[in-house]
């Protein structure tokens, strides 16, 4: 994720709070039971605090984004800079809840990266999966934010079967905001300054934007399998695993 981003991000970004809204629909019961929970690509920590407050549980966070872990905001998490692909063997099969929220995008070789996560999975765990949805939305803020690609649940759950993953619940969300990535796919044609980009394409502007973009984002099912911005899914992986 391109840097300008953690910048801006924070909990009470409409988009940050929704996406723990739809976790919780989604999964609120693996994040209830869980004993070992950590999140790969954690950022500056977002989800890693929301899970701390609402459930009182410790969220371990592995990134190699060094500006980013100087900014994390999670108060008792433990932060590591890490590569998953090292397998470290002290991690291996220790987390029965994993989180890979906004990660598999960014990801040219998605089977050598879901080999490596899979590796820090414990026997009959979860891994709970947010990706941005729609190619038709693919815009100059995916180029800038690092994005490969976006997803539907066809290509996600095609992505999920090469790997011997199953797909248990899934849902698209943000399908009110499905106009807001059409102007912002037009209003963002030819430009090309990373910072700016994300600057224009994700920044809520003031609190009053925020707060409406809010109350309209909520205006969905959830689970739903219409149409959305975003993609949430909850994966196990599947008998054959050798």
């Amino acid at each position: 994720m391109a840097d300008r981003w953690f910048e801006i991000a924070t909990v009470d970004h409409f988009w940050i709070r929704r996406r723990f809204e739809v976790l919780q629909r989604l999964a609120s019961g693996l994040l209830a039971r869980a004993r070992e929970i950590a999140e790969i690509g954690c950022g500056n920590g977002l989800l890693q605090l929301q899970i701390e407050k609402a459930y009182d549980h410790e969220v371990a966070g592995f990134d190699l984004n060094e500006v980013a872990l100087k900014q994390n905001v999670s108060q008792r998490s433990p932060i590591h800079c890490y590569d998953i692909y090292q397998r470290n063997p002290a991690l291996e099969g220790k987390f029965d809840l994993l989180f890979l929220f906004d990660v598999l995008e960014h990801i040219s070789d998605e089977d050598g990266f879901l080999r490596a996560l899979l590796f820090h999975l414990a026997p009959g765990g979860k891994l709970a999966v947010n990706v941005p949805a729609g190619m038709w939305a693919y815009s100059e803020y995916d180029i800038a934010a690092g994005h490969v690609r976006r997803y539907s649940i066809p290509t996600l759950r095609e992505t999920a079967r090469r790997n011997n993953l199953l797909i248990k619940e899934c849902t698209y969300w943000g399908l009110p905001l499905v106009p807001t990535l059409v102007v912002r796919k037009l209003w963002l044609l030819g430009q090309h300054d990373k910072g700016k980009v994300i600057s224009t394409g994700f920044d809520s502007r003031n609190n009053f934007i925020n707060e409406m973009l809010g109350l309209v984002s909520r205006c969905e099912p959830i689970p739903q399998t219409i149409l959305g911005t975003s993609l949430m899914a909850v994966l196990e992986v599947g008998r054959n695993a050798g």
